[in-house]
Order: structure tokens, then sequence, then C-alpha cells
């Protein structure tokens, strides 16, 4: 009996695994307002989470900025700033979220920032270094200078053995995001000037839906409590 109840109580704290979901970056416009959307989490793990802006292959990862940190990644939000100049104007851009107190970290798709009159180049790369057919390129900031650097647990990915949920593609269908999105708590000073309103296209991201997993370990676990 004790044998049981033990396995019941580790199967609540399996279930309820899970990570915050982008739904939601560009493209955008340099000097437009970019736009971040997510599905919360409700792990308070996720109370104080921050979003970096990124670029390279999925296997060498380069931070460019972070955007916003202190963020409540526990509930269903949004988050407006300044499209930053880059360079190239290309879709090799991603956000990643992460969270000071959890290893988990989860991105979005690519997605293009353009130049002011919307110009644009094709990503210079068509496969990935694994063999991935998934475009990529290396961006980085006009002004290096204005980068914030990584917040805790920021430090981009560079193995496969160390990722917790799927790299960034570029060829995911769009999601339409919750109409009630609510916002953040504070911001970083990279984006004290954020403002809101702006076009909410883009990609989705390509997350591993741990909930999902823990569901299935729970289907499995209770039937063999049940028989013990």
């Amino acid at each position: 009996m004790f044998a049981k109840f033990a396995l019941l109580t580790l199967l609540a704290a399996v279930v309820v695994q899970a990570e915050v979901v982008p739904i939601t970056p560009g493209p955008g416009t340099e000097g437009a307002t970019c736009t971040i959307t997510w599905g919360g989490d409700g792990d308070p793990m996720w109370a104080n989470m921050a979003i970096q802006l990124m670029s390279g292959e999925n296997l060498n990862m380069i931070h460019l900025t972070t955007i916003a940190s202190e963020l409540d990644g526990t509930t269903d939000g949004q988050f407006d700033y300044p499209c930053p100049d880059v360079t190239p104007n290309s879709a090799i851009y991603f956000y990643q979220f992460t969270s000071p107190l959890i290893t988990e970290k989860t991105w979005t798709t690519r997605f293009l920032i353009a130049g002011p009159d919307g110009s644009s180049v094709p990503p210079a790369n068509p496969v990935q270094g694994n063999g991935e057919e998934i475009p990529w390129g290396v961006g980085a900031l006009a002004d290096p200078s204005a980068a914030v650097p990584p917040p805790p647990n920021g430090t981009p990915t560079a193995s496969n053995s160390t990722l917790t949920t799927r790299p960034p593609t570029t060829t995911t269908p769009r999601l339409t995001p919750t109409t009630t999105v609510r916002t953040t708590r504070s911001v970083s000073s990279a984006a004290a000037n954020a403002t809101g309103g702006a076009n909410a296209n883009g990609a989705v991201s390509m997350v591993v839906g741990t909930w999902k997993i823990g569901v299935t370990v729970a289907v499995s676990a209770f039937a063999l409590a049940f028989a013990l």
C-alpha cells in the first residue's frame, strides 16, 4: 500500500511538469514594434522568465541580446519592444525563453527582421550542420555595444545532449495566440521603452509537450500501481 501511495504521489509531480510555450514572434521591421506572446506554465519556477534574441544554427546558438527579464511566465503573456537594427535582414532570428530556477529552455521558430524599407535577404545556409533542412544564418546587432548580456541559465546551447525542447525551425504552421493576453510585471533596461500594439504574424515554438509525456507516464504507472 505504501508503495502504491508513493508511486501515485510521484505521478502527480510528473504530470504537472511543462514549459512556457512561445506563440508569436515576428516577422518584424527595424524600428517598428516587435510583439512576443506565450502560453504560460503554472509552475512557479517560470515566475522569473527572461527572453533573449538569438541567431545561428541549432547546435551553435548565438546570444545577441536579452530582450526582457523578470517576466511572469506562469500565465499567458505578451511583450512589445522596438525591433532592433540587425545585420543581415533575414529570417535567421529567434527567441530563447529561460528561467534561472530551472534548466529547461524553449525557443520560437526563426523569423525575419526586415530593414526599414521592408528589404531582406534569404538565409545564408539552407541546411543545418546535422543535415536537417532548416535554413539558418548568423545575425548580429547593427550596434553590438547595445547588447545586454545573457541572463542566468541563458548561455546558448551548443549540443543536442543538452536540449530540453526542440530547437527552432522555420517551417512550422502558425498558431493563433490567446485572446486573453496578460501583461508582464517588469522588464530589463534593454526594453524600458517597450510599447504596445503590433502585427503578431510569425512563427510558433517547437516545444516537446512534456505534459503529454507526463500523461503517458501517468497512465502506465497508475496501471502498475493498482496491480501492486
